[in-house]
């Protein structure tokens, strides 16, 4: 079984958490207690194979407050950003989280394969309030390698479950383009040993 982990962050009242309930259990609550961090966890079948998915869900961050992305860089798989529409400090600060997760890696948290990302802009149902344009969302996103949509949580539990199975795809792509660099690397190895040893053998 394969272990999928998935970080959704993005600022204080964008609904991280509201889109993960929707996802997990396809319903909708509007109000969560956000001191707190959680991390959910959901066997799911997905292109023949079990997943054991494991989703962290931090405590939220007031968008004018530093945030180290450390301990997420090293554990998560995938990234799931969000921002809500109708409030355009929340996409700056959306803004600043994919910057952080797309920076040059250092040497201590450095990745064969780029992270899968996913931007997403929450509260559609709010467009009559709406303060960040869908082009600015869709522009950020490609300028990072990122997939985007804007939608609901409140309203649209099909989308949500597909923004999520999307990025999980993403995820297993990029398991795959990992395995692919492995034995390369190892029947070199493989080759460099059987030529030391191998020639001390005859020798003997």
């Amino acid at each position: 079984m394969n272990d999928v982990k998935l970080a959704v962050l993005g600022g204080e009242g964008t609904g991280k958490s509201a889109l993960t309930v929707r996802f997990l259990t396809k319903r909708f609550i509007g109000e969560y207690a956000s001191n707190f961090e959680s991390i959910y966890n959901k066997h799911l079948c997905l292109e023949r194979k079990q997943l054991n998915l494991e989703i962290y869900d931090p405590c939220s961050q007031t968008q004018k407050a530093k945030f180290s992305l450390t301990s997420e860089l090293h554990w998560a798989d995938g990234f799931v950003i969000v921002y809500d529409i109708s409030d355009r400090s929340s996409f700056a600060f959306a803004k600043a989280l994919i910057y952080r997760i797309r920076e040059p890696q250092t040497s201590h948290c450095k990745r064969a394969v780029e992270s899968a990302m996913f931007l997403v802009g929450n509260k559609r149902d709010l467009c009559h309030v709406r303060e960040v344009g869908w082009e600015e969302g869709q522009k950020l996103a490609l300028d990072n390698r990122c997939q985007f949509c804007e939608l609901s949580a409140a309203e649209q539990s099909l989308e949500v479950e597909m923004m999520f199975i999307r990025i999980i795809k993403d995820i297993l792509i990029n398991f795959k383009l990992k395995e692919k660099r492995r034995p390369s690397g190892s029947k070199s190895m493989a080759k460099l040993i059987n030529n030391v040893f191998g020639k001390r053998r005859k020798s003997v």
